[in-house]
């Protein structure tokens, strides 16, 4: 099975506009497609390509960079000779995949993309992390993008629902609600996507198994495994920190305020000893990281609160694999609970998450607003996720509160609205229920809010 993905046309852009004067570094969490969209594109619109994998790359590939490159005839020829692959000026695409593992190919691209006789893509995780790039110089002919989960716009092209997937894009741009009917479809293909997630392999399993729950959650574990591994490598001094955090992030969003809270996984420790780990955990594109503005009058983040923080993970479907045994799945009947809209426990988390993966998706930052009240001794505001526009100076907020249950107040918005209420754009309420206008906000159903910013 071969899932259509948006950002193949991301990839034939910077072909067209490139014109070989650059090189494309994909960077995404391990498993989301980066080598088979790669190769995808390399296929479809190259003469000929060839993919030099740095995980399992032979040693005379590694010292052709070392040996070869002030004599690029030769550095060339010994990639056509070892990969069998014919190469074309301006019509091969070299494809450097897993380039972390080998930091002096990405290093390389400098001389590669003058040279200009081929066009380049770089596909990594934790690109960003210090032992990674602390020995290279990072070309400046380099540009980056970044690859996710399919988002759910992406889940209903797998499952063939194209007409239903342009029906939900009409439907908001005429902010008019989905018929009932198909109001109950999307809600039912999106807690499908709760269960399944966005990954690749996951979302394969369970189409090719006839939608089976049970194979898709074997593929995700799979994955997690693979994270786990990963996290074994991370750096010696801090590698204890990130399995933490990771272990117990279901526990973390499973609380009302699902903050990080460090002495729950290292006693008295401040959040000045995790820099680190949740920059590890950010990076690896595992996880996104929410901090708390503290003060959204302004750029929000030249007032983000670094010891206020959220941790979601990267993928929906991996978090509910991560929060539940395969014992836990079947003695619950968690995949009929969830898919009846019955979830006693942990709801909230799971709908949460999906939110802010779609944000990422869209490219934004994730931040969250609290205001405790003195008088009241508790948090009187609560706002799930704050976006901004600065385009200009006068900064407008487009405050975003995730329910799970359709019958909820909206006390934390009026109270917001009542504070910040020359700065607000449009509010949003994401719902169970279908698409409604009210005052100066939008009620939008989980399905539908891909289509937002």
């Amino acid at each position: 099975m071969e899932l259509e993905r948006k950002i193949y046309d991301k990839l034939l852009a910077w072909k067209h506009t490139s014109n070989g004067k650059t090189a494309l570094l994909i960077e995404g969490a391990r498993r989301t497609g980066k080598s088979t969209i790669a190769s995808k594109f390399g296929k479809e619109n190259y003469d000929s390509y060839v993919l030099l994998d740095f995980a399992i790359a032979s040693k005379k590939i590694r010292e052709n960079f070392h040996e070869n490159l002030n004599d690029l005839d030769t550095f060339f020829q010994i990639i056509s000779l070892e990969y069998n692959v014919q190469l074309f000026k301006r019509k091969t695409l070299i494809i450097f995949d897993e380039i972390q593992k080998f930091p002096k190919a990405r290093e390389a691209i400098k001389y590669l993309v003058a040279d200009g006789r081929y066009d380049y893509l770089e596909t990594g995780s934790l690109i960003s992390i210090k032992e990674n790039v602390e020995d290279i110089l990072i070309p400046s002919e380099e540009e980056k993008l970044k690859m996710y989960p399919l988002d759910f716009e992406e889940f209903l092209m797998a499952a063939q629902e194209i007409v239903l997937l342009g029906y939900i894009k009409e439907c908001y741009e005429k902010k008019t609600p989905l018929d009932e009917k198909f109001h109950r479809k999307a809600a039912r293909l999106f807690r499908e996507y709760l269960l399944v997630g966005g990954m690749p392999q996951s979302v394969v399993a369970y189409y090719e198994n006839d939608k089976d729950f049970h194979k898709a959650d074997k593929a995700k574990r799979q994955i997690l495994s693979l994270y786990r591994d990963d996290i074994k490598k991370a750096a010696r001094k801090y590698k204890s920190k990130v399995s933490g955090l990771f272990e117990n992030l279901p526990g973390f969003l499973s609380t009302h305020d699902k903050k990080v809270v460090l002495r729950k996984i290292d006693g008295n420790k401040t959040f000045d000893q995790y820099d680190d780990p949740l920059f590890w955990l950010g990076d690896s594109m595992i996880c996104k990281i929410c901090y708390k503005c503290t003060d959204p009058n302004v750029g929000m983040s030249l007032h983000k609160d670094t010891s206020s923080v959220k941790c979601y993970m990267g993928d929906t479907g991996l978090l509910v694999s991560l929060a539940f045994s395969e014992n836990q799945i079947s003695s619950m009947n968690l995949y009929k609970q969830i898919m009846d809209g019955k979830l006693s426990i942990n709801e909230g988390m799971i709908h949460e998450n999906a939110i802010a993966q779609a944000l990422v998706a869209k490219g934004k930052d994730l931040y969250f607003y609290t205001h405790y009240s003195q008088e009241k001794r508790r948090n009187d505001i609560e706002i799930d996720f704050l976006v901004s526009d600065e385009g200009d100076t006068r900064i407008k907020l487009y405050p975003i509160e995730v329910k799970s249950s359709k019958n909820y107040t909206t006390v934390s918005y009026d109270a917001f609205k009542a504070k910040f209420g020359k700065k607000i754009g449009v509010s949003y309420v994401v719902h169970p229920k279908t698409f409604q206008i009210v005052d100066d906000g939008y009620r939008v159903p989980s399905y539908m809010f891909f289509c937002l910013f």
